[in-house]
């Protein structure tokens, strides 16, 4: 396990990640204005794993209700949102909204589910992976977890950075330390929207595909618990979220689940008149 440590740095920059025009682009869809890709799992995984195993770089976002309404009011990271070789429907509202604008293929692609599936798929094709957020004691637990269920998986590297706000430059020794490792996945939980435009930051600069997965490291180390099935194929993973977090979490769902419907019901009303 590795802790992020301070080191030479590069300005930040907004580029296009690398080999992303290279790479067949999936269908895209909008809700309510921010880009996300219609497919499953498994069309999710192949391309990113096709790029990872081609070292062509990129990153890959997981969208829910709250990042496509913050995406809203903030333009870096609806641009974020725009970079990304695939932006998952982490939310059934998403899978949804995408399938009454006729994305009938649209599916619902969770952080957890496309982590779990791509470290099954990267065990077997031994592609090096590398873990980059949460804290001290979550890595720990995760790394334990991972050695459990994945006792094949060539874990490249783990490492908890500090609880800082993001900082304005890239971090060359940071850049170094993931490249080094041969990591060609390149998982990062540092919560929304904090990584993404730490993804799109580094993507510029990391040969390993990054797949942004949030709170997916605390459901694996066992730090928190998911939500039951039923709950998730209902679309109410937020609420078993809410109970579980109440505190951290009120604001995110009471606050931006209000504001999306909102964006949803304006946006339909603007379509029956004819304004958009």
């Amino acid at each position: 396990m590795t802790i992020c440590s301070s080191s030479s740095r590069r300005p930040l920059t907004g580029n296009a990640p690398i080999g992303t025009a290279a790479l067949d682009m999936p269908e895209k869809g909008a809700v309510i204005g921010a880009p996300v890709t219609v497919g499953d799992v498994d069309a999710a995984a192949a391309t990113i794993l096709a790029a990872a195993e081609a070292g062509k770089g990129g990153y890959v976002c997981v969208a829910n209700v709250h990042m496509v309404t913050t995406a809203k009011k903030d333009p870096g990271l609806l641009a974020a949102m725009e970079g990304a070789l695939w932006v998952t429907s982490d939310g059934m509202p998403l899978v949804w909204a995408l399938r009454r604008h006729g994305h009938e293929k649209a599916r619902r692609v969770a952080g957890p589910d496309l982590m779990r599936h791509l470290l099954q798929k990267a065990e077997t094709a031994r592609v090096p992976v590398y873990f980059f957020g949460g804290n001290v004691a979550t890595v720990a637990a995760l790394k334990a977890a991972l050695e459990t269920q994945f006792p094949a998986l060539v874990l490249a590297g783990i490492e908890a950075p500090p609880l800082l706000p993001l900082a304005p430059e890239v971090d060359s020794g940071t850049v170094a330390r993931i490249n080094g490792t041969g990591a060609r996945l390149v998982f990062v939980g540092l919560g929304c929207p904090k990584q993404e435009y730490w993804m799109a930051a580094y993507a510029p600069h990391l040969t390993g595909v990054q797949i942004g997965v949030g709170a997916a490291f605390d459901f694996f180390a066992g730090t928190l618990v998911r939500a039951p099935r039923w709950m998730q194929a209902a679309g109410l993973e937020w609420l078993f979220r809410l109970w579980a977090e109440p505190r951290r979490l009120w604001r995110r769902y009471l606050v931006t689940n209000s504001q999306f419907i909102w964006y949803v019901l304006a946006s339909w009303l603007l379509s029956k008149t004819g304004r958009v």
